[in-house]
């Protein structure tokens, strides 16, 4: 039976979508309550549904699976008829990922079901083109729209030069220049965060995006404290990801500085069009691009037309994904042997009972 209508608008308000109500059975729709994730911690996560929140712990069958199978903030999620227990983790329409730090490679969710990204990044010292154009292939290679925010505007003698470097690094990207404490510069921001869609923020530590939230809030959601004079650098505010219900109806992922931004399973194509699109004019099919004859990148680095520090980084960006593809290989063969060890284990516990 399908929900009743108030309780279908607020799964809606949450971004509930045909998307998500496809994947539904008759004995699904009948039997299961529809919630998304809107907390995750060690152990379990905040779940909304049309109902309200609830705390479930997260049972020992989801430690079987690889990082990227468990539930994350954004998820779509169907409980039992109680509102107790996870039966399923819905199909994602776009996942947020990266590689964690120090974790040989670890895929690290970040968000699921995000409509837009905000890539945050200041008009001062802060801002940094291939930091930025890491951020911009993340969000690319999961589907999912971005938009540099520009924030600490009032810190820039010219905008400009921050906007023309963007632009540079992909052509078509939509640009947000905002001063988050001035209102007026905040209404092309809140253009993005319409109902039921949701949007995540992405940064540096210090680039302002905890100002940001508290403002499209319209509460103070994350503490902050004044930037230093010295440097301009706020300091690190947010301790972990949260889901928010903005006051216009958009929700909004927060998610804490990332000092390092590892990429998981990205085509690095996909944002280095331009390098692709050359490397396809090149005499031979393996080229390497260094000083090969006929070597179409090279030529174009030659006469201007492609600046070097982009096959820099699409060289980096490609190497980083094929190493982190195959650590992934070897990382989901480690979670399926031990699952199979789990399951070994039960039954060979029920068998003695028996």
């Amino acid at each position: 039976m399908p929900p009743a209508e108030g309780a279908a608008d607020a799964l809606r308000q949450l971004g509930w979508s045909p998307f998500f109500e496809a994947q539904l059975d008759a004995r699904e729709h009948d039997e299961t309550v529809p919630g998304r994730v809107f907390a995750v911690a060690r152990s379990g996560v905040t779940v909304r549904t049309a109902a309200g929140s609830v705390d479930l712990p997260l049972g020992g069958r989801w430690f079987q699976y690889p990082p990227e199978d468990r539930p994350t903030i954004g998820d779509w999620v169907l409980l039992d008829r109680a509102g107790t227990v996870i039966e399923r983790l819905l199909e994602r329409k776009s996942v947020l990922k990266r590689v964690a730090a120090g974790r040989d490679w670890e895929v690290q969710l970040i968000a699921a079901n995000v409509d837009t990204v905000f890539l945050v990044t200041a008009c001062n010292d802060e801002f940094n083109a291939s930091r930025l154009e890491r951020y911009l292939a993340l969000a690319v290679d999961a589907g999912v729209e971005p938009v540099v925010v520009l924030t600490k505007s009032d810190l820039a003698d010219d905008v400009d030069p921050f906007v023309d470097t963007v632009r540079a690094l992909k052509r078509d990207v939509p640009v947000e220049v905002v001063d988050a404490r001035d209102p007026a510069t905040l209404e092309g921001v809140r253009s993005w965060c319409r109902a039921g869609q949701t949007v995540a923020l992405l940064g540096s530590s210090g680039v302002g995006k905890s100002t940001l939230v508290n403002s499209l809030s319209g509460d103070t959601v994350q503490l902050t404290r004044e930037a230093r004079e010295d440097d301009a650098k706020g300091r690190h505010t947010t301790t972990g990801r949260s889901l928010h219900v903005l006051p216009g109806g958009g929700l909004l992922v927060d998610n804490p500085g990332m000092r390092e931004l590892g990429l998981a399973d990205v085509d690095a194509g996909a944002l280095f069009d331009d390098v692709a699109a050359l490397a396809a004019e090149c005499r031979f099919r393996d080229c390497r691009h260094e000083a090969e004859p006929g070597c179409a990148v090279q030529a174009a680095i030659a006469d201007g037309r492609l600046d070097p520090r982009r096959l820099d980084s699409y060289r980096k960006l490609a190497r980083d994904d094929a190493r982190q593809s195959e650590s992934t290989a070897q990382s989901r063969a480690r979670f399926r042997a031990f699952g199979k060890k789990i399951r070994q284990v039960k039954k060979d516990r029920d068998e003695r009972k028996g």
